[in-house]
This record gives C-alpha cells, sequence and structure tokens, in this order.
C-alpha cells in the first residue's frame, strides 16, 4: 500500500458515511413521528384541559410542522446537542451516556465468547470425524435460525428456574449493597446468560466461516509443503491454516460488533438489562422521539466507525487487501 494511502481511505471513508448517518436519521425522525400515538398524553396524563396540552406542546416544540422540528433537530445535533429526553426529563446525551456501559459490557462479553467459541469450534469441525462435524454444523444451523428471545427463555427456565445456578435477570443483586470485588463478581454472574443468549447466533456465524477458511487453507501450496516437510496435521492447522480465517473473522466481528453492542433491544429487554436497546424498546413505547432519534444516531455512528476498523484491521492482517 502506498504511502498515506490508510489515511486518505479513512478521510474517504468517513466522508462517504455522512450521507448514511444523515438518512438514517431522517429515517428514524420521520417514522417516529409520524407513528400512531401522542407523547404529550403521557407526558401531562389524560385529565388537563385543551389550553394545558397546547402549552406542553409549544414547549415541546411538538406544535411545529414535521420539517420545522427536523431542521431544529438536525441544527443543535450538529452542535452536540442531541435534545432533552421526555420519558427522563434529562438531556439525550446524559441518558445515552447513563446506559451506554451496561451495553457495551453486555455486547463485549457477547462479542468475545462468540468469537473464541466460534473460532475454536470451526477449527475443530477440521480436526473431528466426518459424524462429529456434521453434528455441530447442524447445531449452530440451529443456534443461528433460532430466535434469542426463544433461546433466553429456554436458558432461563433451564438454569435459572429449574437449577438456580445464576439469576434470572437485572444487573445487579438488588437486595444486597456490594462493591468492590463482590460487585464485579454479582456483575458477572448476571451477564452470564444474557451475554451467552446473545452470542449464540454469532458463534454459529463465525464457527462456518473459520470451518470454511481453515478448509481452504488447507489447499495452498504453503500448506501442502508445510506437510510434505513432515509436519503434523495439529501443527499445520495451527500454525498455517487457522491464521487464515483471521481476516473474514474481522470482517465479520467489525460488522457485527456495533448491532450486536447496540442493537440488543429484545435481549436486554427479556433480562431486564439496563442497556440502550432496552433503552431504545421503552424510549419507543413512550413516544419520546428525541431519545429515540438520538439512539439510533450514536448507534448508525458506531456502525460505520466498527465497519471502517474492521476494514482497515483487515488489511492489515492480509496484504493482499487492497483499501481502495
Amino acid at each position: 500500500m502506498r504511502r498515506g494511502a490508510p489515511w486518505r481511505w479513512a478521510v474517504r471513508r468517513l466522508l462517504m458515511a455522512i450521507p448514511v448517518i444523515v438518512a438514517v436519521t431522517c429515517l428514524t425522525f420521520a417514522l417516529i413521528h409520524l407513528a400512531p400515538g401522542d407523547p404529550i398524553y403521557l407526558l401531562a396524563g389524560d385529565s388537563g384541559s385543551p389550553a394545558y396540552y397546547d402549552d406542553m406542546r409549544r414547549k415541546y416544540g411538538l406544535d411545529q410542522p414535521l420539517t420545522a422540528q427536523f431542521i431544529r433537530y438536525a441544527g443543535a445535533a450538529l452542535s452536540g446537542d442531541l435534545g432533552y429526553s421526555f420519558m427522563y426529563q434529562a438531556p439525550v446525551a446524559g441518558v445515552l451516556a447513563q446506559h451506554a456501559p451496561a451495553s457495551l459490557l453486555l455486547g463485549t462479553a457477547a462479542m468475545v465468547l462468540a468469537t473464541l467459541g466460534g473460532i475454536l469450534l470451526g477449527v475443530l469441525c477440521v480436526r473431528v470425524p466426518a459424524w462429529a462435524d456434521a453434528a455441530i454444523r447442524m447445531t449452530s444451523s440451529a443456534l443461528y435460525a433460532a430466535p434469542v428471545f426463544w433461546t433466553g427463555q429456554i436458558l432461563i427456565i433451564l438454569f435459572a428456574v429449574q437449577l438456580g445456578i445464576v439469576p434470572v435477570g437485572g444487573l445487579t443483586t438488588a437486595r444486597d449493597p456490594l462493591a468492590g470485588f463482590a460487585l464485579v463478581r454479582d456483575i458477572a454472574w448476571h451477564l452470564l446468560l444474557p451475554a451467552l443468549t446473545l452470542s449464540l447466533p454469532f458463534l454459529a456465524i463465525i464457527l462456518r466461516v473459520t470451518r470454511a477458511a481453515t478448509l481452504e487453507a488447507l489447499q495452498e501450496p504453503f500448506v501442502l509443503a508445510a506437510a510434505a516437510r513432515g509436519l503434523g496435521p495439529g501443527r499445520i492447522i495451527a500454525r498455517h491454516a487457522a491464521s487464515h480465517a483471521w481476516a473474514p473473522v474481522a470482517a465479520l466481528v467489525g460488522q457485527h460488533a456495533a448491532a450486536i453492542v447496540a442493537g440488543a433491544a429484545l435481549t436486554e429487554a427479556l433480562f431486564g438489562w439496563p442497556g440502550i436497546g432496552y433503552l431504545v424498546l421503552h424510549a419507543s413505547l413512550h413516544r419520546d422521539y428525541p431519545l429515540v432519534t438520538g439512539a439510533f444516531l450514536a448507534i448508525s455512528a458506531s456502525v460505520v466507525i466498527f465497519n471502517a476498523l474492521a476494514d482497515a484491521l483487515c488489511a492489515w492482517l492480509d496484504p493482499r487487501i487492497a483499501l481502495t
């Protein structure tokens, strides 16, 4: 790659992302405002007078045309102001910052479980007999096809209700004031089931990609040459073939990282996990226009950034990939 090319590619990629983020923001703003329901009745109750409702609409700017509301919101967003949440009565940026750590924790844990488990099982499929390979692939297909809310409920019934091994949901144990290592252990114990539920579909994808890339690498001339020199199958896979799968796996992780971190609304709702997905779900039900729009703006920006980083990582792992 020519000197300076990565920087030019990064700038070009960010400039190309601007129309995508603008389009997502416009679409989200229009859909949430055109959805049935009036947030004023959720804010002020059902027993107010028409004059009181009119005052509330003027207070929040909901009495203006939709285009005027969007122009005002876009101007504020460009200056870093994502608006004021109806539901939380607080700035949207502050509400998102309050819930982002929980989503990052859940998404990172799920991503680590899916990546490590998928790579190990994908390489294992190459070493085991054909019947075991077929069994693993069938199981992975079932995990990928199963909805996360169904998988999560099965895990809750089995491990939380029947066996009583892990908590049903939440971030921490409410009745016990914990601190230090005890708090970290309690959060990790509550994190286990939702992270496992969220990781299973993505684990199945990584497993398939790792297996296919490893089988393809075993046919490469340099791998055949290593086998001719007398290296055993285990060393060939570990030192040569498995490394061939890093680039496609890195691309997958980058493409799905932001969606897993920020888009786990069903998993967070099922386990009562106080993250951004759970926040967006409840904000949509309460017609909290600024909070929903601000959340999707942050999610779309994070998706673009993660994809760009994944492309750069793939080019670094495999110099044959050119950033164009």
